[in-house]
């Protein structure tokens, strides 16, 4: 039951390709946005599409693959947990970030 308590799944497709940042301690980090969408029918009969962006990340093995399969547009499945962080930018101003961590991968669609 404990995997359960901070598990995240979407399936949707990348907004941007994405963005592998090699660390000095020879780790490999890939970042990208995915798109996931919810259609609905509102009170008015009108179809409406809901979209919603989630910053994902990526370490090590993932991160590679990420890398060399994975563009923008593309579909993937995700499944990784959910994590919030803080940083001061530029500004001096403290900006919070909301990610999701990515442990696996499954590629979709075409």
């Amino acid at each position: 039951m404990s995997t359960l308590r901070n598990k995240v799944q979407l399936i949707g497709n990348l907004g941007n390709d994405p963005e592998i940042i090699n660390l000095e301690s020879g780790k490999r980090l890939a970042r990208f946005n995915l798109a996931t969408h919810y259609n609905y029918t509102n009170n008015k009969g009108e179809k409406i599409t809901d979209t919603q962006w989630h910053n994902i990340v990526a370490w090590g093995k993932t991160a590679e693959i990420i890398e060399k399969y994975v563009a923008k547009g593309k579909e993937v499945a995700i499944e990784g947990k959910l994590t919030s962080r803080s940083y001061d930018d530029k500004s001096g101003i403290k900006r919070y970030i909301t990610e999701v961590v990515c442990n696996e991968l499954v590629m979709l669609g075409k």
